[in-house]
């Protein structure tokens, strides 16, 4: 088998990237090591796509996931934001996109090796999942060679890279993670009446009716910068045992577009220094208690239950591959400009800290992204997409979010189909 382009991670950006390839006539595979495309949106949970400002580039594969999306009830604009997404329903608005773009898709797969030549990569060799896989004699036949003119490492933590033996940047500075949760069965409208009078700081608090339906969003942290009206609830939970204080770290929520009784947390987030497993089961009893708080202390919550728990911890900082450019701080909030920029965006500099009032949230003005930056150093066709860019910890923590995903997998395809129908190189 051979593919002008294998993206490997069927995230934000891989699915931008194996889309747009697709559309624009390459042969192009797409390999999630998953059951469903999505990664961050529908695995994470993470909604909303958050706003990056109105000059962005590379946003035909966002315009098409929202138009799929609002066929099936599964978007709805809020707060002038077209990013709130249903992330069940995303899931079938990924695959039918894929299809539309005629694009392969190999789920339960992942890359296992790759195969070199001259500072390129000739073929990458894919290890399938199979229903019957107690066969212990078929798993070498599960190892399949496909041939690739270029790869796009989409997996988030650069795992072709590692492969590869490429080079990276250096990473000692790390962001806390998040498990994400959904509590359905609420009363939205009860508790957005609640929330109105409590909260008046439209910033913090906003509500809107759309189409008849109640949007709602609110927040809380436990740094003191700012005047959180839910800081006496967090506070008495606390003393009465009913949180403890880490939990209080931070706190987000937001309805779920074609769930009018559900609301989405971006939260908890763990701030111990855990390892992976442990981080996961300290963050379940979190979410645990935090559902009882809110059935304790918010009006609408009565008859709540936890619907849904994140299948993947909300990771902000990666592995960064060393690129054709090294994008820094200094580059993004001089709003620097670049031949070929594959993202435009003013999303602030987001770092969270695991101490209290050590977060930074720093608004900058448009900013653009080169394709440098999302060329590999080392390998001569390899390309990443994502939170893995060659960016420094600060201005990664700008790009990382998936309004800017979305852009670099889309822009990564574009450079690269210009790269093969000038050479006329192609399938």
């Amino acid at each position: 088998m051979e593919y002008d382009v294998v993206v490997a991670g069927g995230g934000a950006a891989g699915c931008a990237a194996a889309y747009t390839a697709g559309k624009l006539g390459l042969k192009t595979l797409l390999i999630e090591k998953n059951i469903h495309l999505g990664g961050t949106i529908t695995s994470g949970l993470v909604i909303p796509v958050m706003k990056s400002g109105d000059n962005q580039v590379n946003t035909e594969f966002y315009d098409a996931l929202i138009a799929e999306l609002q066929t099936m009830g599964g978007q709805v604009t809020y707060q002038n934001n077209r990013g709130w997404f249903n992330p069940e329903l995303a899931k079938i608005a990924l695959d039918r996109l894929m299809g539309k773009a005629g694009v392969e898709v190999l789920f339960g797969a992942e890359i296992q090796g790759v195969i070199q030549e001259d500072k390129s990569i000739k073929e990458v060799i894919i290890k399938q999942k199979i229903l019957s896989e107690y066969i212990d004699k078929l798993q070498n036949a599960l190892l399949v060679n496909i041939g690739a003119r270029y790869i796009i490492d989409a997996t988030g933590n650069c795992e072709i890279g590692k492969i590869c033996n490429c080079e990276f940047l250096e990473n000692h500075e790390l962001q806390p993670t998040s498990l994400r949760f959904i509590m359905s069965g609420i009363n939205i409208d009860k508790f957005a009446s609640w929330l109105k009078d409590f909260d008046t700081d439209r910033d913090i608090t906003t509500i809107e009716n759309i189409d008849g339906v109640t949007h709602l969003s609110t927040a809380y942290t436990w740094d003191t910068g700012k005047k959180w009206a839910l800081a006496p609830l967090f506070e008495d939970a606390v003393e009465k045992g009913v949180l403890k204080d880490t939990d209080r770290n931070y706190f987000q929520v937001f309805t779920v577009a074609g769930m009018p009784d559900s609301i989405a947390f971006n939260c908890p987030r763990i701030v111990e220094n855990n390892d992976y497993s442990t981080t996961l089961r300290l963050a379940r009893e979190s979410i645990l208690r935090l559902s009882n708080f809110c059935k304790i202390y918010f009006p609408g919550f009565e008859n709540a239950y936890i619907s849904n728990i994140a299948d993947m911890l909300g990771v902000r900082v990666s592995n960064r591959i060393k690129g054709r450019y090294v994008y820094t701080i200094e580059d993004l909030k001089s709003g620097k400009k670049f031949e070929n920029p594959v993202v435009i965006s003013n999303y602030p500099v987001d770092v969270h800290s695991k101490d209290k009032n050590k977060s930074t949230l720093h608004k900058v003005q448009d900013y653009q992204l080169p394709i440098e930056s999302l060329m590999s150093a080392d390998i001569k066709n390899l390309f990443v997409a994502g939170r893995c860019l060659s960016a420094d910890f600060m201005a990664q923590g700008a790009l990382r979010v998936q309004a800017s995903c979305f852009s670099m997998g889309e822009g990564v395809a574009k450079y690269i189909s210009e790269e093969v129908f000038s050479n006329n190189h192609f399938h």
